[in-house]
Formats: C-alpha cells, structure tokens, sequence
C-alpha cells in the first residue's frame, strides 16, 4: 500500500504559555479518506489540523507526510490547501482574481492560471461569477469561492477548519452535499473540522472523536454510508445509527452536553 498521506505517532503540542493542548496523538490520513476531526470547543481539534498542515510543528512525537519528515519533504514536492471558517477574501478584488491568488504568488503562467481558474470555478458552480465582488456573493457563494481557491492548487490535501459553521442550516446543508459531490469527483483527500456531529456523519469516511483538552483521540467511527450522499442519507435508518454511536463516544470521552451540537446560525445574505 502506499504510504499514508499523513502519519502521526505520539504527537503532542504543548504552547509556550504552558497550555497542553494536545495528549500523544496517532493518526493516519490515507489517499482517499476524508477524516472529520469532532470534539468539545477547546479540545484541539485546530491544532490537530494545523500539525497536519504543517503550520506548527509537534512538541514531541513524529509526523511524516508521504513517508518522509517535513524536513526531508519541506512540503515542497506535495500541495496542501486550507479552507477556513471564514471565506477571507479579498473585498477589492474579482472572484477570478481572488481564486487566482496562490498561482500569482507561486508565478504560474498567465494562460496556465486562467485555465486553473476557470475550471476551479466550475467545480464549484461560480464559471459565471468570475467577474463579481465578494460583496455581491451570497455567504455560501464566497465559501464556495474560497474551495475554488483552496482548489485551483490542486492540492494533494485539503485541510478544512468548519468552513460552513457560520451559514443557516439550508446552504449548510446544500454545501455539504456539493463538497460531498467534489471530494468524490475529484479524488480529494480531507481533513475536515466540525462541531456538528450531523455533518461529521454526512461528510466522512472517518469520524476521529476528541476528549476535552489536552485533546486525545477517544474513539474511531468508521462511516459505512452508502455512496454518493445525498439529502435522502440523512433519512436512513442507518445514518441515525451513527450519529448515536459519535454521540455515545464523544460522552466517553468527556464532551459537555451541547458543545458539539449545531452552533449559532446566522442568515445568509441574499446574492
């Protein structure tokens, strides 16, 4: 088998400020999966995804990405994209070129990059928003814009930090279905962030469940939902099934009662 995409063995992080927010972690990404990290608020779950990505580097323990260390790779011959919470787009700037910014600042061809654009946007159904300002999307059209930039890498790996915790429940649920849609198309391989257990549920191959901090793994829930996800999955009988096993674990492991429940929701704005 190919090596995993991420592999960890007794990773920790404990801050310069004395706060262990990590307990040893192991964990393996492989090609393919699409891993959803849940647990309580605090738990480390950002923290987990940013030593994935490479962002912050482990107190003790080792990572190895493709089979080699970060600095035996330096990351260089693999793409890794992050998509955040919030879209953090650039106001001034067209869809297109907001989409366009990593192959600017990587110095990738004019033509070459139009085309990366232009079939990133496609995959996210906004081809025909390319020339319109961030102010004139909708909240789950500039989220959309934003995997369309965490896409136009190609990216061997996206790390994703709840990117719809601040939509209504309807364009949540349509955009889980979509990425849903996307990670199949494309063969992506996702690392995902949520405090939802439903979404948790719907999205992944995995589900890792973290105990309060210094986070730990507390459990492993293999999803065994039928392929493609569709509205109609959150219907069954079996996805019902799963949900109350992530639940009963997250209670082994310690979560509080209600902080791993949809989170405040807010409007989206019409676009």
């Amino acid at each position: 088998m190919d090596a995993p995409v991420v592999a960890m063995r007794g990773v920790e992080k404990t801050f310069a400020n004395g706060t262990r927010a990590l307990a040893p972690i192991d964990l393996d990404v492989r090609r393919g999966d699409f891993v959803t990290l849940l647990g309580p608020s605090g738990c480390g779950k950002s923290t987990l995804l940013n030593l994935i990505g490479g962002v912050v580097r482990p107190s003790r323990g080792a990572i190895a990405w493709w089979g080699a260390d970060f600095d035996a790779t330096g990351l260089d011959s693999r793409r890794i994209a992050f998509v955040f919470q919030a879209p953090t787009l650039m106001p001034w700037a067209r869809v297109a070129s907001n989409v366009r910014l990593p192959l600017d600042l990587a110095r990738v061809d004019r033509a070459q990059a139009r085309r990366a654009v232009d079939h990133s946007l496609a995959l996210v159904g906004l081809r025909d928003f390319a020339r319109h300002f961030p102010r004139e999307l909708s909240g789950g059209m500039q989220m959309r814009a934003s995997i369309a930039r965490a896409l136009v890498t190609a990216p061997d790996l996206l790390l994703m930090d709840e990117p719809f915790a601040a939509l209504d429940e309807f364009a949540r649920q349509r955009l889980d279905v979509e990425l849903s849609s996307l990670w199949r198309a494309e063969r992506l391989t996702v690392v995902f962030v949520t405090h939802s257990i439903a979404e948790a549920v719907f999205l992944s191959t995995r589900v890792v469940v973290m105990s309060a901090r210094p986070g730990r793994i507390a459990g492993v829930v293999e999803i065994d939902l039928p392929q493609p996800r569709t509205n109609a999955t959150r219907e069954e009988p079996r996805f019902f099934e799963l949900v109350t096993q992530v639940r009963e674990q997250l209670a082994a492991g310690g979560a509080p009662l209600g902080e791993t429940q949809e989170p405040a929701l807010v409007e989206e704005a019409a676009p």
